[in-house]
């Protein structure tokens, strides 16, 4: 949920040049709003409510809703939702990153045509201001919510009424919901705050408050007005949640242009992975956030004190949640509250057994391999195209075990440890309590606010470092694409100079206590005295370049351009430039290949193609190899 969003006090930003962790991506208010308490966005409020005839506490109650009053800069990865009044204006460059990574798709345009993505322009036509000062300024930021609102109220009622009660349709339209249930969940929640109150210091050290009510009876029968159409004949009354009985599960539907409607695998799209995501906020703010347009989604959140489980998005469908648009297509993202820099203090046992609960059911509903190649981390996932590699984020981080988690799935590490010759593979196996690495975590790498500064952190992880010589000071591997100076760092957002838990890569070479493995196009080596940081992965299908010169490395598998149907626009795809596989290198791939394939969400049309790719672990990530490039055999 790219991308980290606001808890208590946290305030959304969207900040440039930060490698973000988690699905959502925010700093703290505190940090933002120093100084003695303004009135300002108050009056701002009240001068909205009274200039459009909207009544001043449902004016607030909304922008609490949206955003805490806080002045988002583009609350959402995709940069789409902007200001207290949560107005959006989603572009194609933004569906290519984000969680969608829509980067090289024929079908951009359709990505942001939904006019929920828009409600800015919407406003600013109304309003007579400018976008950008919609997109900026506070004052014209909430005017153009209140004349959103007030033109809402007109179409359903014909008037502006003063009394709040009267308001729940158009308090329902203002969510952008396409369905009644999820547009009464979110006017549900706006009357529930009008009749409670609340109160905060926003952003800017603006202080902002509003009276409860708490004898309000809302007109809640105004919503089928707002809602005419009633659902699909035969259509259950709540969406069934998919859950084991084990685990205590609910339905709460994300916003349907946070995500694609699908009927996977039924329509030849196999769901191959499925993706560990950290929230980088509270359990309740990701579940709000993930049903507002314009951002993203994920199949399944876990909260951390219980374990307990909100659905939002049925597994045949498509969710927004990996960065990358064909691994979408193959997977199920579950989200996980906590912080990747704080680690083992939010990931508690309660969410490592009920996900693993929810992994094994899922993954024997869809035959997916218990596995480190088909049970991944965000921060696995590669990117789809050169411009996106830097962006990619980097949760759970170094404090998920994964060696506890496969252990919950029945497929514990292995527990002989030891490395073959050169040309053998290895899974890399360390203990996670002794495992004790030291990571550099600045206030940008926690959005939670408790990192005041830059500070070294030493903690039991699930990585190892990789250097460029087997030596202790040597310097780290540094990827291209986040290092122009050729150094790596020990920043724990630097994913690019590591290997976790249960990843496996090919041997090449030993020297000392230290064992060279084939990562990222070179040679790299980690620390491995007396081979008790990894096992011997015998068997496991080690693929070389078949070819004189080096293999491209893939970040999505799309048909050839030649084998769309012509009413349909191609997407695009090429080698990730910065990377190759050397003749004479070898990874470790899954098998077998993968065909290529394509989903347009408009029609319902998979596209197939008939070449295959091997999904090898590269670096940190994985990454895609034509099969027609490389030779693959058994590890010995």
């Amino acid at each position: 949920m790219h991308q980290r969003r606001p808890r208590g006090s946290v305030l959304a930003a969207l900040t440039s040049g930060v490698l973000a962790a988690g699905c959502l991506t925010f700093l703290p208010a505190a940090a933002a709003a120093p100084g003695p308490a303004s009135a300002a966005r108050q009056a701002e409020f009240a001068a909205a409510a009274a200039e459009y005839h909207v009544p001043a506490p449902v004016l607030l109650a909304v922008a609490y809703q949206e955003s805490r009053w806080d002045a988002h800069q583009g609350q959402f990865n995709t940069g789409g939702g902007y200001g207290p009044m949560n107005l959006t204006d989603v572009t194609p460059a933004m569906a290519g990153a984000g969680g969608a990574g829509a980067a090289g798709r024929g079908d951009l345009g359709a990505f942001t045509a939904d006019p929920a993505l828009h409600t800015l322009t919407a406003a600013a036509r109304l309003t007579g201001a400018p976008a950008a000062a919609l997109r900026t300024d506070t004052r014209a930021n909430i005017r153009g919510g209140a004349a959103l609102l007030a033109s809402y109220e007109k179409a359903l009622t014909g008037g502006t009424p003063a009394d709040p009660a009267q308001w729940y349709g158009a308090v329902a339209r203002y969510s952008q919901a396409s369905d009644r249930a999820t547009a009464g969940a979110f006017a549900a929640r706006v009357y529930g705050t009008l009749r409670r109150g609340a109160g905060r210091t926003a952003d800017g050290g603006q202080r902002v408050a509003l009276a409860g009510q708490p004898a309000l009876r809302p007109a809640a029968s105004q919503l089928t007005r707002a809602y005419p159409k009633p659902p699909a004949p035969g259509a259950p009354a709540a969406q069934a949640t998919e859950c084991p009985d084990t685990v205590a599960c609910r339905f709460i539907a994300a916003a349907p242009s946070n995500g694609q409607v699908a009927d996977r695998p039924d329509d030849s799209m196999a769901i191959r992975y499925i993706v560990i995501h950290d929230t980088e906020t509270s359990y309740q703010d990701a579940v709000d956030l993930f049903q507002k347009a314009g951002g993203d989604s994920a199949h399944y959140v876990m909260k951390a004190s219980d374990g307990s489980v909100t659905q939002m998005v049925p597994t045949k469908d498509i969710a927004f949640h990996a960065g990358n648009y064909w691994f979408n297509m193959h997977s199920i993202g579950i989200e996980h509250e906590g912080f990747a820099a704080q680690g083992a203090t939010w990931y508690t046992q309660a969410q490592y057994e009920e996900t693993a609960d929810l992994v094994t059911y899922l993954a024997a509903k869809y035959n997916i391999p218990l596995d480190r190649e088909h049970i991944i981390g965000h921060d696995n996932v590669p990117a789809p195209g050169d411009g996106t590699v830097a962006g990619m984020h980097w949760d759970p981080g170094p404090y998920w075990d994964w060696n506890r988690f496969m252990a919950l799935l029945g497929h514990p590490a292995p527990g002989k440890h030891g490395v073959g010759p050169a040309g053998t593979a290895v899974t890399i196996t360390p203990s996670f309590a002794d495992n004790v690495q030291t990571s550099t975590v600045c206030p940008a790498d926690d959005p939670s606010g408790a990192t005041e500064k830059c500070h070294d952190s030493s903690a039991p992880a699930n990585f190892l470092y990789v250097r460029t010589a087997p030596k202790a000071d040597a310097p780290l591997v540094a990827d291209p694409y986040l290092h122009t100076d050729g150094a790596g760092t020990t920043g724990i957002a630097d994913w690019g100079g590591t290997v976790s838990a249960g990843q496996q890569y090919v041997v090449a070479g030993a020297s000392g206590d230290w064992t060279a493995i084939w990562y990222a196009g070179r040679k790299g080596w980690i620390h491995n005295p007396g081979a008790r940081n990894t096992s011997r992965a015998p068997g496991a299908l080690v693929v070389t370049p078949s070819g004189s010169g080096a293999a491209g490395v893939y970040g999505a598998a799309y048909p050839d351009t030649s084998e769309y149907p012509s009413d349909l626009s191609p997407s695009t795809m090429a080698p990730l430039g910065k990377y190759s596989v050397p003749k004479g290198q070898a990874y470790v791939a899954t098998r077998p290949p993968t065909g290529t394939d394509d989903y347009f969400a408009t029609s319902g049309t998979v596209v197939t193609g008939a070449r295959t790719f091997y999904t090898v672990q590269y670096n940190h990530r994985v990454g895609l190899l034509d099969a027609a490039a490389v030779h693959a055999a058994p590890s010995k």
